[in-house]
């Protein structure tokens, strides 16, 4: 098992307290993506957003699904701009972290007053 990064995953919920601290919840999803990458930028992070990747069952390819951010090769994000997280959202977030092969995610939701905030990890 790797060890996880919890100064990167820090560095990551900064830059989105500060994306929720200023915008507050309210808006679509999207909305906080783009602002996200801002900070991510504005940190010097590294980033892929959007990255495409495939979804295989049985060694057949099922589907593709796109991570809202990949964070530097490392730490999956997910992010909800919904009421509140559910376990739906977490098995999600989790089965993402298998699908692309990674060990460590984060669940955002900016959708409620407050950021709320998961952390994943694979299971193995």
């Amino acid at each position: 098992m790797t060890k996880i990064d919890d100064e990167l995953t820090y560095k990551i919920i900064g830059c989105a307290m500060k994306v929720h601290n200023t915008l507050g919840n309210g808006f679509q999803e999207v909305i906080y993506q783009r602002c996200l990458a801002i900070e991510l930028d504005n940190a010097g992070i590294a980033y892929q957003r959007e990255q495409e990747m495939p979804i295989y069952y049985e060694g057949y390819e099922v589907g593709k699904r796109r991570a809202d951010f990949i964070i530097e090769e490392k730490v999956m994000v997910e992010l909800k701009a919904i009421i509140n997280l559910e376990d739906v959202h977490l098995a999600q977030g989790l089965n993402y972290l298998t699908a692309y092969d990674l060990e460590t995610g984060l669940l955002m939701n900016f959708g409620s007053t407050s950021l709320q905030t998961k952390r994943l990890y694979k299971k193995h």
